[in-house]
């Protein structure tokens, strides 16, 4: 039988037994009734071994045992039918009594398995389970048990079974009680266990404990039993089944400490019920005693365990806390409270390292290889460091070294090791990377505590990365620079607000003729104070602050207007496009062609007009850097690559993003001399002409340089010997060819 065909069936087999029980409680005691309670016992034996071996759970032996027990209780009914309707006559005990108490014993392990996690017997569980029952055997035994013991009324195997009865009904109890009690989820088949179970606990209460109430209704308890049978044996049919139990954390919820609570209160209880109804006569006073004890133990063993298990959750919180979980390495917060410790013990030297670039793997190949790069390099950092000093991840693609020193030059020794190991590519996964890594280091000298050697390390390694150089030791003097940009970067601010920047426009000539064929426009800050500020001091703050964004936006704004104006004013002199810069902030600022396209629709300039001149560093910003340039691209606006020839995968770049125009970098240009062949140069104008791409040469300073570059087959250049960067280039005199 396959589980498909079972699935339907615990659902039909729990309507069918749920109202065979309740028939079984309105008939009168007789053959029909034990047919049905037969019919019930019986069919649910079978069911839970065919749905066992259907899903075959890691459990199932379990649920063979759990039939094994119902069997056993059904075999005693079809008994105790057999001395009450044949032989008119019930002994007791009988056979039915010792089948009745053999099968609580299966009942009870299986129970205590099947509805908890594998491996949990060694939890708070047990623990709880046997509170509960001691407490409940308490009250069994002072109200119950004890009484049947010295009952000489009764025969000493009567009172032998009627004591057993008692105790493994205790038993089940302290089984039952904790699952009525879980928390967490439950899967369908534990929930139809618990159903059955608490069903199964009150009637063995109404049997124990309230006589009175069963000898009125019997049948209604014995149906009741019935029908927990079917739950039990739904609980076997159903899918679920087969699923692990999961555990509820051993926690002590609100409804386990209540009812834990009451189970030690039972004992106080106890004594007041007797002291009251005895009038201070004989009490119980040696199971009170041992039960006392048992359970001063028990909670003693339950609090420790409980107290053990969150002072290891609470040291793995504070491991958590203090580890990065990518490397395993210290993070931040735990390098800083060693480094703290390290600076009140001596010397030392933090080494802070930056891995210029990562961003664009993670872009270009996944986080997946990201992630392994950065595994592969905490790894060479730890091979790199001696015992004793720390290795850290401080975020994202930073690490940072403590160098613990212990003898003069230990600091400067561990930085020259990283170096050069960072100097070798990495392996993640298939891929063989090269991560150029920018380190900053500071000592630790004077009266600075662990936060001031931590700023003044990231203040180097800041200096070593807008520079462009590996390694840079930290000194006043990155205070001064740092303090300046900021100021500069106020500056910014105030003069954007004011008005002090302006748009020029340096001329880029056909070679052949020296005619303005198009216009590059350059962004050129008057400062109120200072005076002039070179692009090169305040282009790099800006684009650290992010002033860059609304700087470029201007900036381009401006400029077409400015080619709109040329267009109405000059007719066919006007330039046939205007060339802007942008920065690789803005190319990843979310909608950017957005904001190039209502520019455009603002000044009234067809997108064609428009030349977009980016970085090859641009373009390794990242994927969304790229995507910016392609919908650039889609709508019609043209893109320059600038500076072309000086980064590390610039033919590369050419088959992956659209490009319309090289600029061959200045440095290429300068290499034209008299008497020399500049070999570069040469090679860019072939690789442009084979690429169907216009080249442009920057930088051209001389006339020998234009002619040489026109004699290779350069049609445009521009330059201080065409013409210096102007507001308005149509109205200067221009150099000749």
């Amino acid at each position: 039988m396959t589980d498909f065909r079972l699935r339907p069936w615990w659902r039909v087999w729990l309507a069918s037994g749920i109202a065979a029980a309740v028939v079984f409680t309105l008939l009168p005691y007789g053959w029909l009734s034990v047919a049905v309670s037969t019919a019930i016992s019986v069919g649910s034996c079978a069911l839970m071994i065919a749905g066992a071996r259907a899903h075959g759970p890691a459990s199932r032996n379990m649920w063979y045992l759990f039939a094994g027990g119902i069997a056993l209780w059904a075999v005693g009914d079809l008994v105790y039918a057999w001395f009450a309707l044949i032989q008119q006559s019930v002994s007791y005990p009988s056979l039915a009594d010792a089948l009745y108490l053999s099968a609580y014993p299966l009942l009870t392990v299986a129970l205590f398995r099947l509805t908890r996690e594998r491996g949990a017997a060694r939890s708070g569980n047990v623990i709880d389970s046997a509170i509960i029952g001691v407490a409940v055997g308490i009250v069994y035994w002072t109200f119950l048990i004890e009484p049947v013991m010295t009952d000489r009324s009764m025969s000493p195997a009567a009172r032998l079974v009627a004591a057993g009865n008692l105790t493994v009904g205790v038993l089940l109890c302290a089984v039952i009680a904790p699952i009525l009690l879980r928390r967490g989820s439950r899967t369908a088949s534990l929930w139809l266990l618990t159903a059955g179970s608490a069903i199964t606990l009150l009637c063995n209460v109404v049997y124990a404990l309230l006589p009175t109430v069963f000898a009125e209704g019997s049948q209604l308890v014995f149906g009741g039993y019935l029908m927990a049978y079917a739950l039990f044996a739904a609980a076997a049919l159903h899918p679920s089944m087969s699923r692990p139990v999961l555990a509820d954390g051993d926690s002590l919820g609100r409804g386990r400490l209540v009812v834990l609570t009451a189970s030690m209160l039972l004992v106080p209880a106890i004594l007041l019920v007797q002291g009251e109804n005895d009038g201070g006569g004989r009490l119980s006073w040696g199971a009170v005693a041992l039960g006392s004890m048992a359970l001063f133990v028990l909670v003693a063993t339950r609090m420790s365990g409980y107290i053990a298990r969150v002072d290891s959750q609470a040291r793995q919180l504070r491991e958590l806390a203090m580890c990065d979980d990518l490397t395993g390495l210290p993070n931040r917060r735990d390098l800083e409270r060693r480094a703290a410790t390290a600076v009140g013990e001596g010397t030392c030297h933090l080494v802070m390292i930056d891995l210029a670039g990562f961003k664009h793997i993670n872009d270009r190949l996944g986080r997946a290889v990201g992630d392994q790069a950065l595994v592969a390099v905490a790894g060479r950092l730890r091979e790199c460091v001696r015992e004793g000093d720390v290795v850290a991840r401080m975020g994202a693609d930073e690490f940072a070294v403590l160098v613990c020193d212990t003898l003069p030059g230990d600091g400067d020794a561990v930085s020259a090791r990283l170096t050069e190991m960072l100097r070798h590519p990495v392996h993640a996964g298939e891929h063989e990377l090269l991560l150029n890594a920018r380190l900053g280091v500071a000592e630790a000298t004077g009266d600075i505590g662990a936060t001031e050697l931590v700023r003044r390390a990231d203040t180097a390694r800041y200096a070593a990365k807008a520079s462009g150089g590996q390694l840079v030791n930290y000194s006043a003097e990155l205070d001064e620079r740092a303090e300046a940009a900021e100021r500069l970067g106020a500056d910014l601010r105030h003069s954007l607000d004011d008005g002090d920047f302006r748009v020029v426009y340096q001329p880029i000539v056909e070679l052949r003729d020296a005619r303005v064929a198009a216009v590059e426009a350059l962004v050129r800050w008057e400062h109120p104070v200072r005076g002039p500020v070179s692009p090169a001091a305040f282009i790099p703050v800006a684009e650290d602050n992010g002033l860059i964004v609304e700087l470029g936006e201007w900036v381009m704004r401006t400029a077409c207007r400015q080619f709109a104006t040329w267009g109405r004013e000059l007719g066919d002199r006007a330039p046939q496009y205007v060339s802007v810069n942008v920065s690789a902030r803005q190319l990843n600022e979310p909608g950017f062609p957005d904001v190039v396209a209502g520019i455009l629709a603002d000044a009234g300039v067809h997108p064609n007009a428009l030349l977009v001149e980016v970085t090859e560093t641009a373009l390794f910003a990242g994927r969304t850097a790229v995507e910016a340039v392609e919908t650039l691209h889609r709508s019609g606006i043209r893109i320059a690559l600038d500076d072309f020839g000086t980064g590390h995968s610039s033919l590369g770049l050419l088959r992956t993003v659209p490009v319309d125009v090289l600029k061959v970098d200045k440095s290429f240009v300068d290499e034209i001399t008299p008497g020399r062949r500049a070999v570069i140069v040469d090679a860019l104008i072939h690789v442009s002409n084979g690429l169907g791409l216009r080249a442009v040469a920057e930088g051209v300073e001389t006339a020998d340089q234009a002619a040489y570059l026109r004699e290779l087959g350069y049609e445009y250049a521009q330059g201080y010997h065409f013409g210096r960067p102007v507001p308005n280039p149509f109205v200067e005199t221009t150099a000749r060819v």
